[in-house]
C-alpha cells in the first residue's frame, strides 16, 4: 500500500469502536466467520486448512512472523466495516479531513518569494469534497501519486489561496519530498 493509502486507512481505523482480536486464535476465528470457511481463509492467507482449524481450536498460538502480519492485515482490513463506511461518509459529507505534513510545498515563483517552493510543516482542515475525493480515487485504486494530487489541489485552495481570498492567478503547486502525512477524520 502507499503512503497516502495507508494514512488514509490508519484515519478510518481511528474511527473503531472497539479494538480488533489481538491474539491469533481469536484472529483466526473472526476470519472463519467472516469468509464462512476454514478453507477460504486457508487461502487467504497461504497456509493449509488443517493449519487454520489448529488455530481456531487453540492448539496453536504463535503464528510465524509473516503469517502474523498477514494475519493481522487481514482482519483489519474487514474490522467494522459499516464505522469505516459511516467514517467516510462523515468526512465526504460535512467534517472533511484534517492533513498534516511535512513536506516541500509551493509554487514556481522567483526565489525568496513566500509562495517559492520550500519544505513546510503544514496542519491543515481541508474541505469534505476533498475528503471524498481521496476516499474515491482510494477506492478506485488510484496510486499514490493521483492521491498527493489531491492533496496538492486542496492545500492550494485552502493554505494558499485562501478559499479565493488571495494569491488567484497562482497555478500548479508543487508537492514533493513528502517526509511525513498523516490524516485525521
Amino acid at each position: 500500500m502507499s503512503l497516502f493509502g495507508e494514512g488514509l486507512e490508519a484515519a478510518v481505523q481511528k474511527a473503531f469502536t472497539r479494538p480488533a482480536p489481538k491474539t491469533a486464535p481469536a484472529r483466526m476465528r473472526y476470519l472463519v466467520k467472516q469468509l464462512k470457511t476454514t478453507k477460504a481463509v486457508a487461502q487467504t492467507l497461504g497456509v493449509s486448512q488443517r493449519t487454520v482449524e489448529r488455530y481456531v481450536k487453540n492448539q496453536i498460538r504463535t503464528p510465524r512472523p509473516e503469517l502474523a502480519a498477514r494475519l493481522e492485515r487481514e482482519v483489519t482490513r474487514r474490522w467494522q466495516p459499516q464505522v469505516r463506511a459511516r467514517a467516510r461518509q462523515r468526512a465526504a459529507t460535512t467534517d472533511g479531513i484534517v492533513i498534516d505534513t511535512r513536506a516541500r510545498i509551493g509554487y514556481t515563483a522567483p526565489i525568496g518569494t513566500t509562495d517559492d517552493a520550500r519544505l513546510r510543516h503544514v496542519t491543515i482542515a481541508l474541505p469534505p469534497r476533498y475528503a471524498a475525493r481521496l476516499f474515491d480515487a482510494q477506492q478506485a485504486g488510484a496510486g499514490d501519486r493521483q492521491l498527493q494530487q489531491i492533496a496538492a489541489e486542496g492545500l492550494k485552495e485552502v493554505y494558499f489561496q485562501d478559499g479565493g481570498r488571495r494569491a488567484g492567478s497562482l497555478e500548479e503547486i508543487r508537492f514533493t519530498d513528502i517526509e511525513h502525512i498523516e490524516f485525521e477524520l
